[in-house]
């Protein structure tokens, strides 16, 4: 059976897409921990990161990288940090998570409520940084 990350790059399950190509995926998250956090994953259905062949991990870093940057320009932050966990879904992916403190980065912390229309609006910014 399909994870629910192959599901959302087929279309099946409707996300909030930042970018594609044709390997690699990104999409904010829709439990974010705070405004601007996306997940970025390979189109490839890998259940643990460092089990994708070097060049997918390569590949996916370099495209978390643009998406990153892109992230940067467009929500308020110190940094973008990066966050690799991979037990919620069985699917590899990468964290983006644009934090002003450290504690904005913890997993467990409460989760925000966002409208569609911040969803759409958060993508729509990131994703014009991108070109």
């Amino acid at each position: 059976m399909a994870s629910i990350f192959s599901k959302i790059i087929n279309g099946e399950i409707p996300s909030y897409k930042i970018a594609e190509d044709e390997n690699y995926y990104a999409f904010l998250d829709i439990f974010p921990l705070v405004k601007g956090h996306t997940l970025v994953i390979p189109k490839k259905e890998v259940d643990y990161i460092y089990d994708l062949d070097d060049e997918t991990l390569a590949g996916l870093n370099v495209f978390a990288k643009k998406v990153a940057k892109a992230i940067e320009k467009v929500i308020p932050c110190k940094r973008v940090g990066v966050l690799v966990l991979g037990t919620e879904v069985p699917h590899a992916h990468i964290h983006l998570i644009p934090f002003k403190t450290e504690s904005e980065v913890c997993i467990k912390s409460p989760k925000l409520k966002l409208s569609k229309e911040e969803f759409e609006e958060i993508a729509s910014k990131i994703k014009a940084k991108l070109k």
